[in-house]
């Protein structure tokens, strides 16, 4: 075993704390996919002061941040970087408080590297001391992944991929999601996340499933698809890459015949009125 304090050493560990990122104010928003995805809310949620200890980093030079890896469970974090802290003057409290600056000091192991705790954090309990830290929850380090971290395969009815996540796992042949997604067929949406308009698609006839068919996706942008496509030549490359998201439907066996995957098709087509007001053009 790893200990955190004998991989990752801060400047001046007494005036060095850590914050265990779990939810952002809106709950709806995760620390984690914040971090995945560079947010300001991520740097904005480390930033915020207020006089509560759990939201105060007074009598620190320095900050680790984690933000909680919930693929994996609630004791395991990952390492969203070292800062150097800056109060604000005057003083703020209830906003952004702090300026943060990102150190050089192991930024490639940022969105790599998770660590375990013998516990889970209590949410009056999670911007911790350094030098105290150890023995209060043991941390230590679990897993360096060799890239950016995305996780394991979360289930058919946990599936809800950006399309930067979606071309990161088909360009790495991601083996979880690769071996769950080649051995179903299915029904699947997809949503414009600015518009809220859906696309409903199906794999239905391919050899791989909705690995094959989500492949399109990776490599092409629009699938084949004409709704899609109109999309693409209005708004650009850029907007799919944005905005668009993915998740499964129904899921079939391999061996489920073609037509009734496409009358399940046709059956949420109809639920969510697709072709009117949304992607779908048939």
């Amino acid at each position: 075993m790893i200990k955190l304090e004998n991989f990752i050493l801060s400047p001046d560990t007494k005036r060095t704390k850590v914050k265990f990122n779990m939810n952002a104010a809106d709950w709806n928003k995760r620390a984690w996919d914040l971090l995945l995805e560079d947010s300001p809310e991520w740097l904005g949620m480390n930033r915020y002061k207020t006089k509560h200890p759990n939201n105060n980093l007074n009598h620190a030079d320095y900050l680790i941040a984690l933000a909680q890896y919930y693929p994996y469970g609630s004791e395991y974090f990952v390492f969203g970087g070292l800062f150097q802290v800056r109060k604000m003057v005057s003083e703020i409290f209830n906003g952004f408080g702090n300026e943060l600056t990102l150190m050089d000091n192991y930024r490639e192991y940022i969105k790599r590297l998770i660590i375990r705790l013998d516990k889970p954090v209590g949410r009056d309990l999670y911007n911790r001391k350094y030098d105290t830290l150890q023995k209060q929850l043991n941390p230590e380090v679990y897993e360096i992944a060799p890239n950016v971290k995305l996780g394991h395969f979360p289930g058919y009815q946990n599936v809800s991929l950006k399309h930067k996540d979606l071309v990161q796992i088909f360009s790495r042949n991601e083996p979880g999601w690769k071996q769950a997604l080649s051995n179903v067929k299915g029904v699947y949406v997809i949503t414009d996340t600015s518009s809220g308009r859906l696309y409903i698609g199906s794999a239905s006839g391919n050899s791989e499933g909705i690995w094959q068919r989500w492949t399109a996706y990776a490599n092409g942008l629009t699938g084949g698809n004409a709704g899609i496509f109109e999309v693409l030549d209005a708004k650009g490359n850029e907007h799919i890459m944005e905005h668009f998201k993915y998740s499964i439907l129904e899921i079939f066996d391999t061996k489920t015949k073609v037509e009734t995957i496409i009358e399940r098709e046709n059956y949420w087509k109809n639920v969510f009125a697709t072709k009117a007001h949304g992607m779908n053009c048939n």
